[in-house]
């Protein structure tokens, strides 16, 4: 079996992501020997989509030539890199460009002129960085089913048929024999929000593997607590349940967002949770890796961002390494060798409709009946998985998973399922 693979998303030390504007590569060089002298193996790359394409119809060369050195600057220090597209979104600011928004406002999963648009950037990115010989990989972008509808303040309406034409449009750019891995990445309203557009099978079905991403302030905390087996097991959780939509059993889990958000999450206990929260994730033969988020703090001058934002990275903004960090690499250099993970043959069953939607998402979230019946099973010392309601009834699915037992439950929710909590922005 492949080693487990551990990175870290990449935060700029030096003015956060806005140091695209004014790429300084001895910074990016400090940021990169930092990461490696981890042990970590890859970073994941963000550049913003307005300084990439400020205009539907122009890229800028400079800003595709800024990518690359990043990407070449990571790759000297041993690090591969999985570059993202369009952002996008990030920690809670927007990175629209403004051929989509106010007096030119489009949609960016529905408009033919805009869908070619981005569809011409994942093609000129990768063409970019198709020479490098440490690019591994690209996600079409961070989050951005955040835009297709509630909570977003000012959504771009789509439907399951439009996020399908949406994803095909713009992995297609990059061909399959390419040598990389093509993906996308959505917030777990995909898993928890009814009649959101991105729908589980999206996730779990589109391109060459599933990403994931754990934050257990959606209410994961607040209801449970912070070091509570459901908190400190929700990764897991988003493992197995990304996999009961799976219809290759073989297709790699990436968690490739995970992180101990202090609005929840005690400083003291921070290490704690995150040593806990990886070895539990990594007790499933799916995970493919893990990439922390993120690489260093959000620096202290800059403002608006919910507050906990500036303490989430693994080294500080000096560059030192703080406890969380050194914990994360023991975690990585024990586990990158860990030996395969046993099957799982108890599984809870999803109820899903004849398009494998689950009947009513609230109740896989925190709260709902689903995660519950799961969370007991795991907390009494068993190793649960999940299947759907349709799966449950073809012996011979069940069979090519290892599933030897069901549990079923009544669908149902005890609270309202919210991404973000209510203390994200308190000061």
């Amino acid at each position: 079996m492949s080693p487990l693979r551990f990175g870290a998303n990449y935060t700029p030390s030096d003015g956060w992501f806005h140091a695209w504007q004014d790429l300084d590569e001895r910074s990016v060089d400090r940021d990169m020997r930092a990461i490696a002298g981890l042990g970590l193996d890859h970073v994941r790359i963000f550049p913003l989509w307005p300084i990439l394409q400020p205009n539907r119809t122009h890229i800028s060369p400079r800003a595709l030539r800024d990518v690359r050195r990043v990407a070449q600057i990571a790759g000297e220090h041993g690090l591969d890199s999985y570059v993202d597209v369009l952002q996008g979104h990030l920690s809670s600011f927007d990175f629209v460009p403004a051929w989509l928004t106010s007096w030119h406002r489009g949609n960016m999963f529905t408009d033919p002129d805009a869908v070619a648009a981005q569809a011409a950037l994942v093609a000129a990115l990768h063409e970019t960085l198709a020479e490098v010989p440490t690019y591994r990989g690209i996600t079409l972008g961070n989050e951005l089913n955040q835009f297709s509808g509630a909570p977003h303040p000012d959504p771009m309406p789509a439907t399951p048929a439009d996020v399908d034409r949406w994803l095909a449009s713009l992995l297609a750019p990059v061909p399959d024999d390419a040598g990389v891995l093509r993906l996308h990445a959505e917030y777990d309203a995909v898993w928890y929000l009814d009649d959101h557009p991105f729908v589980p099978a999206h996730a779990s079905r589109v391109g060459d593997l599933t990403a994931i991403h754990s934050w257990v302030f959606n209410g994961t905390a607040q209801e449970y607590g912070p070091m509570s087996p459901q908190s400190l097991r929700h990764a897991e959780y988003l493992v197995e349940l990304s996999r009961a939509f799976a219809t290759d059993l073989e297709r790699p889990v990436w968690l490739q967002e995970v992180g101990a958000p202090g609005n929840v999450v005690d400083v003291a206990d921070m290490a704690d949770f995150c040593d806990r929260a990886v070895r539990h994730a990594a007790d499933s033969p799916a995970l493919w890796g893990v990439t922390w988020w993120c690489s260093h703090d959000v620096g202290s001058t800059l403002s608006d961002f919910p507050f906990f934002e500036h303490t989430l990275g693994l080294i500080d903004e000096s560059g030192r390494p703080k406890e969380i960090g050194l914990r994360f690499a023991d975690v990585a250099a024990e586990l990158r060798e860990r030996p395969a993970a046993a099957p799982r043959t108890d599984a809870v069953v999803i109820d899903v409709d004849d398009q494998d939607v689950p009947v009513l998402r609230a109740s896989l979230a925190p709260g709902g009946s689903v995660f519950e019946a799961w969370s007991d099973l795991a907390s009494a010392g068993g190793r649960p998985a999940l299947v759907t309601s349709r799966t449950a009834q073809d012996p011979a699915d069940l069979a090519r998973r290892g599933v030897t037992s069901t549990k079923h439950v009544v669908p149902g929710a005890r609270r309202v399922y919210t991404s973000v909590s209510d203390e994200s922005f308190e000061a």
